[in-house]
């Protein structure tokens, strides 16, 4: 789509043609302008690290919530012989 419209397609016309808005074009094209380096902004890859590291931390959150659960509770580790 991005190279169709990069390629002189108007916009309007890829929209037509494919059923989606003007306004998805847009932003892509705007989005493969930041990750070309010709416009400022978070790039693809910085996005997804980015959701990546949200990810993440909310996982490490709910381990340590669970670790303290079972801490108050006393509750020996799994597999414990003590």
């Amino acid at each position: 789509m991005v190279q169709l419209a990069r390629a002189g397609t108007r916009v309007a016309q890829l929209a037509k043609t494919f059923g989606i808005s003007e306004a998805s074009i847009y932003m892509w094209l705007k989005q493969e302008g930041i990750d070309r380096g010709e416009i400022d902004g978070l790039s693809t890859d910085q996005a997804v690290a980015k959701r990546r590291i949200r990810q993440l931390e909310t996982e490490l959150a709910v381990f340590r919530k669970v670790n303290e659960v079972f801490l108050d509770q006393h509750l020996p580790p799994k597999g414990s012989t003590r």
